[in-house]
């Protein structure tokens, strides 16, 4: 062996150590990562305010409970949908992780004070229904309505 081919090998070790250090905290980074959307309902109480819905009627809690199963129901398409790429998990841990557990967090404690507040057993007005876009009056340009 000539001293160049013994310089040449020690200077590609380090890239390749480098290269395989690099790989196995990736990888390590997406493990953890991926763990924190599935932390159990218990641990998630930190990401919501536990006194937000304590003085919430049952129809308020109603409209909350359903525009929290929207949220997670949208965050996790959002997730769904960012995990098909190539860095997916952890782009949509970075993006959407945070969101999703404040969501469930505020969802649980919904549920918790809907229970508390025996609200399953009672008797709740109608939901107002949302106008209609296309019964809705037509404005002008100039603010007359037809």
């Amino acid at each position: 062996m000539s001293l160049d081919s013994v310089n040449a090998q020690s200077v590609k070790r380090p890239k390749f150590r480098r290269a395989i250090a690099m790989l196995v905290g990736s990888v390590c980074g997406v493990v953890a990562l991926s763990g924190c959307t599935q932390m159990p309902d218990a641990l998630s109480g930190a990401f919501a305010d536990p006194a937000k819905y304590d003085l919430y009627n049952c129809v308020q809690l109603r409209t909350a409970r359903r525009e929290n199963a929207r949220r997670i129901a949208e965050l996790r398409g959002l997730i769904a949908r960012a995990e098909t790429g190539s860095a997916g998990p952890v782009v949509s841990e970075v993006a959407y992780g945070n969101d999703l557990l404040t969501a469930r967090a505020a969802a649980a404690l919904a549920d918790k004070v809907w229970e508390r507040e025996k609200c399953s057993s009672q008797v709740l007005p109608p939901e107002k229904a949302a106008p209609d876009p296309a019964v809705l009056p037509q404005q002008t340009p100039s603010g007359h309505v037809h």
